[in-house]
């Protein structure tokens, strides 16, 4: 049987290369396959299946589906699984237990987990990320330690040791040896990205401080604090952020990166003082959140092929609209990573860079530096670009940098706040830039909202009530176009008894043909706009809703939040 060296090799990792990941691993102590992951010579799937061959172990690719037996969880602290990324396929068959690893060559915390669950574990190989969210679903309705770790919190919590405690990127898994109120704000981070979280609040009232999390876009109440340990918690979570903790009565706002195993968050901060107390609000943002492509957004085909004709265009701006956490940077870093960035320059400016895309050298907003989107698109024109994107055009200084790039023969991508896809000409005709520039330069406008998809773990069909009846009615359905049936989640366990899980995007395309150029040049208001475009086959995003509910996707009550301050 060939050597691990030759396998290595044969997969395209050349000698020196080899020999630097020996010399490396030999020297910190890494296993061969750590060594080889951290200078990135090659992928992990490749890697993990030519151990798997060589050790004779099953590999899985996926593991979508799989079922983690209740004993494993029972039994096996989170943090252990969570550490040495181990999680159980299987019961017991043969007195073994099929456990999934992505560290084949450490085999301690194998021995340890066989101890820890009184049975004999068979390895299977799969990759860190599956691991992660498979422990993630496995674990998200344990308890998770809130009310032993708020036990452990004394009223008076020394919060200068808390300060010298900071690390550059606070591990949230790491508990151990740390002060109580250390322990019981990282206790509440890992519980909210274990639920998929966007924002962490802390809601302070007269009696007590309120934890909540929100999760695909609805609020929920998580854990209720004692009053007693309030002023602890708000100043550790504004020493992460590295903000004064003794500025009480003004806004603060901070950054700070929290680790989750070998993966980080970015965390945007946001203090206020109100009458109860500060305020703190925690934006989490994933950096291994997976990117999305284009047939995972929720994009009919139609509008698909509409986005990818878009896409070969050498000039014009390409812009996504709708309100803050509709998904806009989603289906902008989707459409970006169908470009071929060996043939294109491809430059972005964003504020903050939330995901790393391969290929495309992203800039950070420092305004405290003087470097604004306006700024950074300005010198990116002296780069040589094919390819640009701006996170937001929000000023008129940086549309008009935008629209001189679009029209000495750049492609630019950006995202503006606005209702509906006719409105964004509108609003920057309003910001001052002048008709006859926006309806040369703006080539797609995109506007979107999220709607909450039915949970597929409590999902029923019925026939349709009297109260559906009239809902579809009201958004523009008939009973009769769904069968006289309606989809919709009961509420379990795995949805927060919400009946959804999960999210999906409704779209409105507008391409700004020859008549909607010459409605711009009019001087047209947003109303007229939409009248022309929907004459010349505009979807809007009602629309798009209904085809979503006839496909069972989600509900009228979703497509209703979303839509309702849109004219049909």
């Amino acid at each position: 049987m060939a050597s691990i060296s030759d396998m290595l090799i044969d997969a395209g990792l050349t000698r020196d290369r080899l020999e630097e990941c020996r010399q490396l691993s030999a020297r910190s102590g890494d296993s061969l396959d750590r060594s080889i992951l951290q200078r990135e010579y090659l992928d992990e799937v490749t890697l993990l299946q030519i151990y798997a061959k060589l050790l004779g172990f099953e590999f899985r690719k996926s593991l979508e589906g799989t079922k983690v037996p209740t004993r494993f969880v029972d039994n096996v602290p989170v943090h252990f699984a969570r550490n040495y990324n181990l999680i159980a396929l299987e019961g017991p068959k043969d007195g073994t237990i099929k456990v999934a690893t992505c560290q084949p060559l450490t085999p301690n915390p194998m021995d340890d987990l066989a101890a820890l669950l009184g049975q004999e574990v068979d390895a299977v190989i799969a990759p860190r990320l599956e691991i992660t969210n498979l422990i993630a679903r496995a674990y998200r309705h344990k308890a998770d330690g809130v009310d032993e770790a708020l036990d452990a919190v004394s009223e008076d919590a020394d919060i200068g040791s808390m300060a010298a405690e900071i690390d550059e990127a606070e591990d949230v898994l790491d508990v151990s040896n740390k002060a109580p109120i250390i322990k019981l704000v990282n206790t509440i981070l890992f519980q909210a990205l274990k639920l998929r979280a966007s924002d962490v609040h802390f809601q302070p009232y007269a009696d007590r401080m309120q934890v909540r999390f929100r999760i695909d876009g609805i609020l929920y109440d998580m854990d209720s604090i004692p009053r007693r340990v309030q002023d602890a918690i708000i100043s550790r979570v504004k020493v992460m952020g590295k903000m004064d903790i003794a500025e009480r009565r003004l806004p603060q706002d901070g950054r700070a990166t929290i680790r989750l195993g070998d993966g980080e968050v970015d965390v945007r901060l946001s203090s206020i003082p109100t009458t109860d107390g500060e305020r703190i609000v925690m934006r989490l943002l994933d950096k291994t959140a997976k990117l999305y492509r284009l047939h995972e957004i929720g994009l009919s085909e139609h509008n698909i092929e509409l986005l990818e004709q878009y896409l070969t265009y050498n000039h014009g701006i390409i812009l996504v609209t709708g309100p803050t956490g509709s998904g806009k940077t989603t289906t902008l870093y989707a459409s970006m990573s169908e470009i071929d960035t060996t043939k294109k320059n491809v430059l972005t400016i964003e504020d903050p860079v939330e995901y790393a895309l391969a290929g495309v050298s992203q800039v950070q907003v420092n305004t405290k530096k003087g470097l604004t989107f306006a700024t950074g698109l300005r010198s990116f024109l002296r780069q040589d670009p094919d390819v640009m994107m701006v996170g937001e055009i929000r000023d008129l200084e940086t549309a008009e940098v935008a629209i001189r790039a679009a029209l000495t023969g750049h492609l630019v991508f950006s995202t503006v706040h606005t209702n509906d896809a006719p409105s964004t000409i509108t609003r920057m005709i309003d910001q001052g830039v002048e008709p006859y520039l926006v309806a040369s330069s703006v080539v797609l406008i995109i506007a979107q909202r999220l709607v909450r998809t039915v949970c597929p773990h409590c999902l029923v069909t019925r026939p349709c009530s009297d109260e559906w009846a009239a809902k579809l009615r009201e958004v523009g359905l008939e009973p009769a176009e769904v069968d006289n049936q309606m989809t919709y989640g009961e509420g379990c366990d795995e949805c927060f008894q919400s009946g959804y899980a999960g999210r999906t995007a409704i779209y409105e395309f507008m391409p700004v043909s020859e008549e909607l150029r010459t409605k711009v040049m009019e001087g047209g208001n947003a109303t007229e706009i939409k009248r022309t475009a929907v004459q010349h086959g505009l979807i809007t995003l009602r629309e798009d809703g209904r085809m979503k509910i006839r496909d069972s996707l989600t509900t009228p009550d979703e497509v209703l939040r979303v839509t309702q301050l849109d004219l049909d």
